[in-house]
């Protein structure tokens, strides 16, 4: 819903102001259908976006109405291949193909790949496998408040995902 909002842009630059953010350190999550609601005023959202330093990821990924056809137009820097993808690993065969082929594609095209959803050792076996670069779920930790999430950093708990 934000991202349609025709004054997005501005509000951006009036938070990286404010607070002084490096926008390198900033990384903003669209889904693909929401680049799709209008395409063209989309990326030049996105592309505006990445004028101001900051990176974008696609969420969702292969969920959406463009999936692989349109990942060429997009100025983008991650890919987050969507759990329904990753649920059946790594026994489904043709699931396996298809997260092969998303993180391929999205090397290919210099993108960073995240696998969301990853619960077991052996899903995070497999994604290792294919040269998966980050992964999310529960197999690292239930989502956590902010106050939990400042003690496990405290505490040295805290593992480096996405």
């Amino acid at each position: 819903r934000q991202f349609g909002q025709d004054d997005l842009i501005e509000g951006i630059k009036q938070v990286l102001k404010a607070s002084g953010l490096d926008p390198r350190l900033l990384e903003f999550e669209i889904t693909e259908s929401g680049i799709m609601e209008n395409e063209r005023e989309g990326i030049r959202k996105l592309l505006e976006i990445k004028e101001l330093g900051a990176a974008i990821s696609i969420d969702d990924f292969g969920t959406g109405y463009s999936s692989f056809s349109k990942l060429k137009d997009y100025p983008i820097d991650t890919v987050k291949i969507d759990k329904s993808f990753i649920d059946p690993l790594p026994d489904d065969r043709r699931a396996s193909i298809i997260a092969s082929a998303i993180v391929d594609l999205a090397h290919t095209l210099s993108f960073t790949v995240v696998a969301e959803g990853v619960e077991n050792a052996a899903q995070l076996g497999f994604l290792e496998s294919i040269f998966c670069d980050a992964f999310q779920g529960y197999l690292f930790s239930r989502p956590v408040s902010e106050e939990d999430f400042k003690t496990l950093l405290r505490a040295g708990k805290a593992l480096r995902v996405c």
